[in-house]
């Protein structure tokens, strides 16, 4: 059996090959042909997504560089100043929280159920505005 006649039989799709029934060896030739031809699409698609993703971390590290070499030029001519220790409550912060209508003991409430709540430690999590909604 050639490949041309398994191409032939899969277009044809009747389960017969020249008007016979096959035969199980080709019946699991015809299936291992294609469950290969599937893999190499898989592959395929593999490869072209490995070559993109490659492609585009090159342009992303240019653009990293290119805005790093001025910040380690400038950081190579000054002097080296010893670095301050972080004052306590600047350690585990996560940025600002805008309080709309709160006042900050509900505020912090609020935060403390959603802790507890989801069980995730309130050092992970980051609030980024609490607003109050009044019932009508």
């Amino acid at each position: 059996m050639t490949l041309g006649s398994i191409i032939a039989f899969a277009a044809e799709g009747s389960g017969k090959v020249g008007g016979q029934v096959a035969s199980i060896g080709d019946a699991l030739l015809y299936a291992l042909f294609t469950i290969s031809v599937v893999f190499l699409a898989l592959l395929i698609i593999f490869v072209c997504i490995k070559i993109f993703s490659a492609i585009l971390n090159a342009f992303d590290h240019k653009k990293d560089t290119s805005t790093e070499a001025p910040a380690a030029a400038a950081a190579t001519s000054a002097p080296a100043a010893p670095k301050a220790a972080p004052a306590p409550e600047e350690e585990f912060s996560s940025g600002t929280l805008k309080l709309k209508g709160c006042d900050e003991k509900t505020a912090a409430m609020i935060m403390a159920i959603v802790s507890d709540n989801t069980g995730i430690p309130l050092s992970e999590l980051v609030f980024k505005s609490i607003t109050l909604v009044e019932n009508k």
